[in-house]
């Protein structure tokens, strides 16, 4: 089903291979900009790299997101509120980079790119729950609902960013999962922005992977986390398919666990929501000792495991027809299980819930054994 989308619309491949292929040639350029107008990130205590590395790379995004959207893209409203909001994101993420801005100042600039989708037509107008059925969602509530969920994602992006390659890989991944359940769908248009966003992630990858000569910035975590957010609400939760609300939810699941650990830590030891630290999931790869390289692999795979359960879900026939099908079903429970063994897995390894992690209480014994000693 999926080939004969693709040989439909075939705008989904033109758009990655264009998108791709004008991040790789532009970003230099841009890195080159970057370092003369001095928007460079220099090493410090809260930064793993330790040379100074040119930010701006998400103008490179931009532009490689907007030339084959404006090329191959049929430009009705809801893509129209999708590209204005994209640039407006983009616009407050380079200001940040650029010349640095408050807490708040970023935040409402991101409310007003969140708030633009909704303008245009984008928000979610209802849930479908399994076993529950639809439920509809006024305006009132839907709308910001919308921006809430546009917000909160463009900041998931900006906080993973914190090592080579990250945030592009993981949107990159987020993108072509998007692109294949929107295109199953029967949303060709959102299909072929995802797999924009695929081409441009893929792309700047080669500049920014470990290691890395330039860095996005919040200009293209902005820009991403915005575009991953609204395509989802437009290709994905807009439908009657009963699993959609977990599509996204699934494929970004790694970006919201980061993030909703650090500030549930930051208010437990009443520290600013808004400060900078280094207790992000990848930064705990790091203490334990991994490569920036093998840190990076590593949440890869994590967020690749749970896309495939996200596609495993709506690709395997499982329950086709209102039946079970034996082989189908172990299919599908092989790829929940695997989704769920590497998440339980990074979770011990990562010892984010350290109760339940018999190498803490190990240490914990240890300590209070040498302190008996010394004592």
């Amino acid at each position: 089903m999926i080939l004969h989308q693709l040989r439909d619309h075939l705008e989904v491949l033109y758009g990655a291979a264009v998108a791709l292929v004008i991040v790789v040639f532009f970003t230099p350029a841009v890195a080159g900009m970057a370092r003369r107008l001095g928007a460079v990130d220099e090493p410090d205590e809260q930064r793993v790299h330790r040379i100074p590395i040119p930010r701006l790379g998400g103008l490179a995004i931009f532009f490689g997101i907007i030339v084959p959207a404006l090329a191959f893209l049929d430009l009705d409203r809801s893509m129209r509120g999708l590209l204005v909001g994209g640039a407006i994101a983009t616009a407050v993420g380079a200001i940040d980079d650029y010349r640095g801005l408050r807490w708040w100042e970023k935040l409402a600039g991101q409310v007003l790119a969140g708030a633009i989708p909704p303008v245009f037509g984008i928000w979610v107008d209802h849930f479908t729950f399994p076993f529950l059925g639809v439920y509809d969602l006024s305006v009132w509530l839907g709308a910001p609902l919308t921006v809430v969920w546009i917000v909160a994602v463009m900041n998931m992006v900006n906080f993973i960013d914190g090592l080579d390659g990250l945030a592009a890989g993981v949107c990159g991944i987020a993108g072509f999962t998007f692109a294949l359940i929107a295109l199953s769908l029967g949303k060709p248009t959102a299909a072929a922005f995802s797999a924009i966003v695929l081409g441009a992630t893929l792309g700047f990858l080669r500049h920014n992977f470990f290691p890395a000569r330039v860095f996005m910035g919040d200009s293209g975590a902005l820009l991403l986390g915005f575009s991953l957010a609204t395509v989802a609400v437009e290709g994905l939760l807009k439908t009657a398919a009963t699993v959609a609300l977990f599509f996204p939810l699934l494929v970004l699941a790694v970006p919201i666990l980061d993030t909703g650990f650090v500030v549930a830590r930051r208010l437990k030891y009443r520290q600013p929501i808004t400060a900078r630290d280094m207790a992000h999931l990848h930064h705990r790869f790091v203490n334990l000792g991994f490569s920036q390289r093998r840190a990076v692999v590593y949440l890869y795979f994590w967020v690749a495991t749970l896309a495939g359960a996200a596609l495993g879900t709506r690709f395997i026939p499982f329950r086709e027809g209102g039946r079970w099908h034996a082989w189908p079903t172990l299919g599908a429970a092989a790829l929940g299980a695997l989704a769920v063994g590497a998440s339980v897995y990074m979770v011990y390894l990562l010892e984010i819930v350290k109760l339940a992690n018999p190498r803490v209480r190990r240490r914990r014994r240890e300590a209070a054994e040498q302190q008996r000693r010394t004592a």
